[in-house]
């Protein structure tokens, strides 16, 4: 279902996230976010002006993982940033995330990781997206892995999913419990 038709207005700013997950020889899953900032107009900068419609932010980031979620290789890049020959230079601490798994509280290890001036904004975000991807990329695998044995890892993680619901109780018979 759409939003409600908008009130008249004018657009400014553009953020594209494009996130993608792919299957790789070997048990291995790549995963990548590429994020891209534009204005429509020219907007003023200490470091230069930045004409209508070229990045402010031109960013990516890509987390191999295994099976069991544990990552393996990570890289950021950056093709356009607000300060050149300062942004990128975090590029590689985000190296960082190898050893990681992605599992309860991975959030709060890459908070610690790269909070403040330990990181870059926009690329921390983009783990988080690269986390939830994960799973929906792995999904119909660990699904076939499951088969009734285990509880569906995404019920309860949204309220639609909630194991007292209706969604769960037409969708997920085994799941449901009754609500008292």
């Amino acid at each position: 279902m759409p939003l409600s038709p908008a009130s008249e207005r004018q657009l400014l700013h553009t953020r594209k996230i494009e996130a993608n997950g792919y299957s790789r020889p070997g048990g291995l899953y790549d995963l990548e976010a590429h994020l891209v900032d534009t204005k429509t107009h020219t907007k003023e900068s200490p470091t230069g002006n930045r004409m209508a419609g070229e990045p402010i932010h031109d960013m990516w980031l890509r987390i191999t993982v295994d099976e069991t979620l544990t990552i393996t290789a990570a890289e950021a890049a950056f093709d356009a940033v607000p300060y050149v020959g300062h942004c990128e230079q975090i590029a590689p601490d985000y190296g960082q995330l190898t050893g990681l798994r992605i599992a309860p509280g991975f959030s709060s290890q890459v908070r610690s990781l790269f909070a403040s001036t330990q990181g870059c904004t926009h690329v921390t975000d983009m783990i988080g997206i690269l986390a939830t991807l994960a799973f929906q990329t792995m999904a119909n695998r660990r699904a076939r892995e499951q088969q009734d044995v285990k509880q569906p890892f995404q019920l309860n993680r949204c309220h639609a999913l909630s194991t007292s619901g209706p969604v769960v109780a037409k969708y997920y018979p085994r799941w449901s419990i009754k609500a008292e």
